[in-house]
Order: structure tokens, then sequence, then C-alpha cells
């Protein structure tokens, strides 16, 4: 789960205390400036595959301000929050809820730093909460996300197993739950 670099530990981001409240890394070093990267990742006026082909909706990425990822269409949202750091081009942290489950927010943070190599891209996930179906979509998100960023941004497309999974999220469109309807989780400004 932990894709850390052989000179780095996860320390080196943040270190965890006490328990840790439970946090995971998901770490890649993707061969293009920290700028393209960043731009990638905080992209509102497109479809994002690495984010399992929603678009991000906002008034304005910005602290405090709330994030939706919906459908292509609008029509669906997945994923709600609101934005709590944003440090362009080094940081962004926000919470993050499955519209279609029960569980409690946690927080997502991207952090990214320039290497020799290109850019270094860690996303985080903490205080998940344990045994939850949560916690088990955002194991494999975090590895989907990191793979599939690098991949669009070094090769112009996300990885073929991605790609299938993008495919097979299209042909699932139909049977999305009315609770993740767009409607029930309106994009308050705030």
């Amino acid at each position: 789960m932990n894709d850390l670099s052989d000179n780095q530990s996860e320390a080196d981001i943040e270190p965890p205390r006490g328990d840790a409240a439970n946090k995971s890394y998901f770490r890649v070093t993707i061969r293009a400036p920290i700028h393209k990267v960043w731009a990638e990742l905080t992209r509102t006026d497109a479809v994002l595959p690495f984010f399992f082909n929603g678009v991000c909706k906002t008034p304005g990425l910005a602290v405090n301000a709330a994030m939706r990822i919906q459908s292509k269409d609008g029509k669906y949202t997945s994923v709600v929050g609101d934005v709590l750091e944003f440090e362009p081009p080094y940081r962004y942290a926000h919470t993050f809820k499955f519209t279609n489950l029960d569980d409690p927010p946690c927080i997502v943070r991207y952090v990214l730093k320039e290497i020799d190599e290109g850019t270094e891209f860690t996303l985080i996930n903490e205080n998940v909460p344990l045994g939850t179906k949560t916690e088990k979509y955002m194991t494999s998100g975090g590895t989907f996300i990191t793979q599939n960023l690098k991949a669009l941004i070094e090769t112009g497309k996300p990885t073929f197993g991605g790609r299938f999974v993008l495919l097979m999220i299209r042909l699932s469109a139909p049977f999305t739950p009315k609770q993740c309807r767009s409607e029930n989780w309106p994009l308050a400004k705030k």
C-alpha cells in the first residue's frame, strides 16, 4: 500500500503521532515539472481520469471552499468535501466523504516535491474509519490515483488497467444510487 522511495520514509512527509489515527501513504515519482503535476491535479474544467473520470466542481479552490467530484454530465456526485489547505504548487488537502456511504468524512492530502527526476507526488489518507467500505475504497483508490496520474502526465493516457476500470465505471453508471444525485449534494458557497 505504501509506495515510498528508497531514500525516504513516511516521517519525511508528516510524522505519525500517537496511534497515527490510521494514515496511509501512496507515493510516486512523476517525470514532469511540479507545475505540470499541480495543474493536472487541480483542474476544475475537465474530466480527471485519475479521479475515476470525475470532474472537480468548486466555487474556487481555496481554503474553506466546498468541492465536489461529479460525473461528467453533473448528474451524480460521488465525493463531497471542503478544502482545508491550498498552497500551490506544493500542498492541497480536503475533507472527503463518499456520498453513497454513511461513513464519517476523512482527510485527503496531496504533497508535491520537486526532485531531480521531476516531481515526487504523495497522497495521504488520514482518519479513514477503520473496517469500513470507505477504508477499502480509499486503499485501492490511492493506488489507482497515483498510478494513473503518473501515466496521464507522462504518456497522455491512463494505464491499461486504469482504462479498463474507467470503462467499467461508464458501463455501471445507470446503476448509480439515487442518493448520489447532485441535487442531494448542492455546492454551497462559503
